[in-house]
């Protein structure tokens, strides 16, 4: 508590300072984000930016979305079903998934179903490898996918409409709309996806049984300027759906998983001066339904509220340094069928500080202290530099100590849960190199992770209960290659990612299960005029699925692609007509084991933009 109490009285201390160095006019930034950590911290750390014409030509689930644009690798139990990442060779529950600036990680079973996010509601999908802790507290390890929606505030009022039907009598309707003066801005969606699901296994007999899935999602953005200091800005999504569980054999019990979330937040925006001060309450909330037999009434539930209150004061020390405080509050409380007393309190403490020393250097670093009633919370810090020595060359280090604490299955599942479990906790390094010429990019990064108390459930007796047990070491190497050219009417565009990943147990000196050691994906798009047209590629290795690596039980190695093309009608009002051929070269491959995924399929669709 020493420490959040140090936190509180810099708070209080530059609370008085703004107050006293009021400027007599402010202008405001014409974009707002929530999450402005991410774009002035983590400047020594790879950030790869997603934009609107990426999430276009991609599948509207994340899986899908970031599986052939980044490194991460997804094991899905076949398409559209349970999906959960390993980044950087760390579990599903290392990776942190942040909406708007806020932590979204289940607090039932701590990671992200990736399945049930649709990307089409956010207009900026940022990744963020490597440790992320400091900033964005439990889960932030191998790295962090941020979700964000950005409001605009000049005139403006555009609608767009579109709607995609494929195999599998797959359909998807999607809609957003925003209006915007200069002191008023508005952003709205609604997605809907359903599908059949029910799709022939390539090479053999049979098909996917029991597959069916549908979700609806709602997103909204409203922010209002009260004047040129103050901004208040409302952040709302839903997301409601409905899957069930594809079968491995005909004879297994049919079941299903329902699951409706909600995420509301209400900022407000101070700009004074050298400070900008944001003030956030945000309510979440989770919910799902089992039924292990979906022809009976009967299902077990999991639900969790979360209450949570930030204060971000950022003070610009100078035009060239920086100087963030950040508080944070948590109560969260989980109910369910096998849950016991699940609740608890987590307060935080933040400070960040970045100093651009040149044009050409600069560092930033960052503290983080947690206080709870569950666990003993480790200091967190982190370090960072980044030298351009030339045009062509520059050079990233970063070193930083995470984080991720238990979860509430973890600590209070009926029977089996720990409450003496401790976070896991993980220290890491990283250098990157990022190469620039003319027209094109490669960043080419190394990097080294440590985490020990591992938290894995394990048989006690004849009971299973979680224990801090393995120690981790990983190591790898990522790299992102961009290539973009523009002659006449022509367009060409090249994107490739690689990543090699060691994952081991320190004990057996084993790979993790559903760690490939490598993994490689990108896109090639050619546009002319209106016309445009792409192919996607994904090659994942061959993965284990024993502890023991035994061969016997691998997956192996597959790649599989996607092409596509469109073409856009219109000037003022456009119209855009597109196909996509999925998994065009019918590959036969499976991401967890005996989960049979599609082979090729068709999609078309249709966008209105006025």
């Amino acid at each position: 508590m020493t420490f959040n109490r140090l936190i509180l009285v810099l708070t209080l201390v530059l609370c008085h300072q703004l107050w006293a160095q009021q400027d007599t006019i402010v202008p405001l930034k014409e974009v707002i984000i929530s999450d402005t950590q991410l774009r002035d911290f983590s400047n020594t750390q790879q950030v790869l930016a997603l934009n609107d014409s990426v999430i276009g030509i991609n599948r509207a689930s994340l899986t899908s979305f970031l599986n052939y644009n980044t490194t991460i690798y997804f094991k899905e139990n076949g398409l559209g079903m349970v999906s959960s990442p390993s980044f950087r060779g760390t579990t599903a529950q290392q990776t942190a998934v942040i909406w708007n600036g806020i932590n979204i990680n289940s607090q039932l079973n701590g990671q992200t179903d990736f399945n049930v996010i649709n990307t089409r509601d956010f207009n900026a999908i940022d990744v963020r490898a490597g440790g992320g802790s400091v900033i964005y507290g439990s889960s932030a390890i191998g790295g962090s996918i941020h979700l964000n929606n950005e409001l605009e505030y000049k005139e403006k009022f555009t609608n767009e409409l579109r709607a995609n039907y494929g195999s599998f009598n797959t359909l998807g309707l999607h809609y957003a709309g925003t209006m915007a003066t200069d002191k008023f801005s508005a952003s709205l969606s609604f997605t809907r996806n359903s599908s059949d699901n029910d799709y022939d296994y390539v090479g053999k007999d049979g098909h996917n049984l029991n597959g069916q899935y549908y979700n609806n999602s709602a997103s909204a953005t409203v922010g209002y300027k009260i004047n040129q200091k103050n901004v208040l800005t409302y952040y709302s999504y839903l997301f409601e759906g409905e899957r069930h569980f594809s079968l491995i054999f005909p004879s297994e019990t049919r079941t299903k998983y329902d699951n409706f979330d909600t995420r509301n937040m209400l900022e407000w925006t101070g700009y004074y001066g050298r400070f900008t001060s944001k003030l956030k309450a945000a309510y979440l909330s989770e919910k799902y339904k089992y039924f292990d037999n979906i022809y009976e009434e009967d299902y077990t539930y999991g639900k969790s509220e979360s209450i949570i209150g930030k204060y971000d004061l950022l003070f610009q020390i100078n035009s060239k340094m920086k100087l963030n405080s950040v508080l944070n509050f948590t109560q969260t409380k989980g109910y369910g069928s096998n849950l016991q007393g699940a609740e608890r309190h987590i307060g935080s403490g933040s400070v960040l500080f970045s100093h651009s020393i040149t044009g050409k250097l600069m560092y930033e670093a960052g503290i983080r202290k947690e206080a709870t009633n569950n666990y003993e919370s480790p200091f967190l810090y982190s370090a960072g530099a980044k030298y351009r020595f030339s045009d062509f060359y520059m050079l990233r280090v970063n070193g930083s100590k995470n984080f991720r604490i238990p979860t509430f299955q973890d600590l209070y599942w009926q029977g089996s849960g720990n409450t003496d479990l401790k976070p896991e906790s993980s220290v890491q390094g990283e250098i990157g190199n990022e190469f620039t010429i003319q027209n094109a990019s490669l960043s080419v990064t190394g990097y080294f992770i440590k985490l020990k108390d591992m938290l894995r459930w394990l048989p006690t007796g004849s009971v299973w209960r979680p224990q801090n047990t393995d120690r981790v070491k990983t190591y790898g190497i990522e790299t992102v290659f961009k290539y973009n050219r523009e002659f006449n009417a022509h367009k060409l565009g090249l994107t490739a990612v690689y990543g090699y990943t060691r994952s081991e147990n320190e004990d057996t000196g084993n790979q993790l299960i559903y760690v490939p050691y490598h993994k490689a994906s990108g896109a090639l798009s050619y546009g002319y005029k209106r016309l445009t047209a792409y192919y996607q590629f994904l090659y994942t290795g061959e993965v284990f699925t024993r502890s023991d690596n035994n061969s016997r039980y691998n997956i192996d190695a597959y790649t599989t692609g996607n092409f596509g093309a469109e073409y856009t009608f219109g000037k003022t009002t456009t119209y855009k007509l597109g196909a996509q051929v999925l998994n065009v070269w019918n590959a036969d491959y499976v991401s967890v084991d005996s989960r049979q995924m599609p082979g090729r399929n068709f999609n078309f669709y249709f966008t209105l933009k006025l």
